[in-house]
């Protein structure tokens, strides 16, 4: 299959952008923003990471008639059955920031004993060839930890400082750059989705 010479990405985040265009880079094709094309950004009506993901893809493939990824993720607390989820970026409310949000999940907390506070990072990576597409590509990536009360770390976003790693003794919010990129669930679902892109364009099926 062709290798387009451009992909829309689903994000006005500079720093993911630059992420593909590296990730890609062998490839040839050239990963822009959705706002290079003034996308509109889309409903996250889903209630599910991959149903946010295709919408969010679908929306840029339609507006601009290219190939799109769009990703989505998020904190599961099994003992809150999945809480946060897919509203992860707006659990304290809409217009929610990371020190609100935070400031809910310590709340949260409060009622889960120790032994409860198992958490997972998931991420959905989205590809679709068309805003059509019946067959998107997807890839996902899990990080196990557990959320604890005091914040550490100065690194990352979200809820990074108050998602502890016992193989690291530390929170995500501490690790270096580059043990997080490689342990992350964005770190897998990444490599997960350029090995899928690398089978479907080499293919000569």
């Amino acid at each position: 299959m062709t290798v387009p010479a451009s992909i829309v990405l689903a994000t006005g985040n500079p720093g993911k952008v630059a992420e593909f265009n590296m990730l890609l880079a062998n490839f040839g094709t050239q990963v822009r923003p959705q706002s290079y094309w003034a996308v509109p950004e889309a409903a996250e009506t889903g209630t599910t990471f991959v149903e946010n993901a295709i919408i969010k893809a679908r929306n840029a493939c339609a507006h601009t008639g290219l190939p799109a990824i769009a990703d989505d993720s998020g904190m599961e607390i099994p003992a809150l059955d999945g809480e946060p989820g897919v509203y992860s970026a707006r659990w304290a409310g809409p217009d929610a920031d990371d020190e609100q949000n935070n400031a809910h999940l310590i709340d949260a907390l409060l009622d889960l004993a120790p032994n409860e506070r198992l958490a997972y990072y998931r991420c959905v990576l989205v590809y679709l060839r068309h805003a059509a597409d019946p067959a998107p590509l997807i890839a996902e990536g899990v990080w196990q930890g557990e959320v604890v009360e005091t914040a550490s770390g100065t690194g990352g976003f979200g809820y990074d400082p108050h998602f502890y790693l016992p193989e690291h003794q530390c929170t995500a919010a501490a690790l270096d750059s580059a043990t997080k990129n490689r342990c992350s669930h964005r770190g897998q679902a990444l490599r997960d989705l350029r090995q899928a892109l690398e089978q479907e364009w080499t293919s000569h099926v």
